[in-house]
């Protein structure tokens, strides 16, 4: 089990540049998450770069504690269009 804050803090050091990130529990276990992440380091890279970029920030904490992980990855522009 994994605490929302401590997957936060690992993606904002890992990842960088992060203006919104919103972490879910999805089943009241602390091993089902979904992530929304806006950083600015993701523009220019694909949704796969993305991704891998949000894995190597959390580590070890993905072969055990994270079971499962729902990832939502956006620049700021991206953000920007989806959030109307």
């Amino acid at each position: 089990m994994v605490e929302a804050e401590t997957l936060e803090k690992r993606i904002r050091e890992g990842v960088g540049g992060v203006s919104h990130i919103v972490v879910r529990d999805l089943t009241g276990t602390k091993d089902h998450w979904e992530a929304v992440i806006v950083s600015d380091r993701f523009a220019g890279k694909s949704r796969i770069e993305q991704h891998q970029m949000v894995y190597a920030a959390l580590g070890e904490l993905m072969a055990g504690p994270v079971h499962a992980l729902a990832l939502k990855t956006h620049s700021p522009e991206s953000w920007s269009k989806e959030e109307g």
